[in-house]
């Protein structure tokens, strides 16, 4: 078999490390003063007259009255809904923005001194990750679960503490929790316990009444 050809770029390679470096710097240095906050995922496309988008600005309130900062991606959809449910309640409002192609600024809800701009989606999700005392999932696309199974793997092989994982959106969610419990349990991918690594629920109520519960036994602070 014919070698393929490789061509390096010695240069851009520690140019990029430098900037990659920048980017948890910065992050390290600002995220770690906001205190106590939760991240919301969820997708960039969900329109504000979805009750997806409703019922994220309610939670996000109720999080935001509870004392908590709200970490989104800083984008539209349930991430603008998850900012405007702090902004509402005067609570931290959080923006981890990506830079992609015809990506939109930051919405309006994030606060101006809480904007952070992305290269590496790699050092964003760090972010999202390290400073959020919950998570909660709305229903959304690939990078939701990206997200979701992200965080899952890092609390199931303990790299990070047990926190709370909440989707929202029972019959959103549902078909895969079927086929998580179906196939990927019967075939032994997982154990039962790892089951119980998440909570569904469609009550903002029982989002703040779960994270309450934990942390009456758990301390607050950073994940790693």
């Amino acid at each position: 078999m014919k070698d393929k050809k490789w061509t390096a770029h010695h240069g851009d390679a520690a140019w990029r490390m430098f900037k990659i470096m920048a980017e948890f710097a910065d992050g390290f240095d600002r995220m770690e003063r906001f205190g106590p906050c939760i991240s919301i995922f969820g997708s960039a496309r969900t329109r504000e007259e979805n009750p997806y988008y409703d019922l994220t600005v309610k939670t996000a309130e109720k999080l935001g009255k509870e004392g908590y900062g709200i970490i989104t991606g800083g984008g539209p959809g349930i991430m603008e809904a998850g900012n405007r449910g702090a902004y509402n309640v005067k609570a931290k409002s959080v923006g981890l923005h990506i830079v992609l192609p015809k990506e939109e600024a930051a919405n309006k809800y994030v606060d101006q001194n809480k904007i952070f701009m992305f290269r590496y989606f790699f050092a964003r999700k760090v972010m999202f990750i390290k400073y959020a005392q919950a998570f909660v999932y709305m229903p959304g696309g690939f990078g939701t679960m990206d997200e979701l199974f992200e965080v899952m793997t890092l609390v199931q092989t303990r790299k990070i503490a047990r926190v709370p994982i909440i989707l929202m959106g029972k019959s959103y969610w549902s078909g895969l929790i079927d086929w998580i419990k179906s196939t990927m349990l019967t075939e032994r991918n997982i154990n039962a316990e790892d089951l119980d690594l998440f909570h569904v629920t469609d009550d903002p109520d029982e989002v703040v009444k779960i994270i309450r519960a934990h942390y009456k036994k758990a301390e607050l602070k950073p994940n790693f």
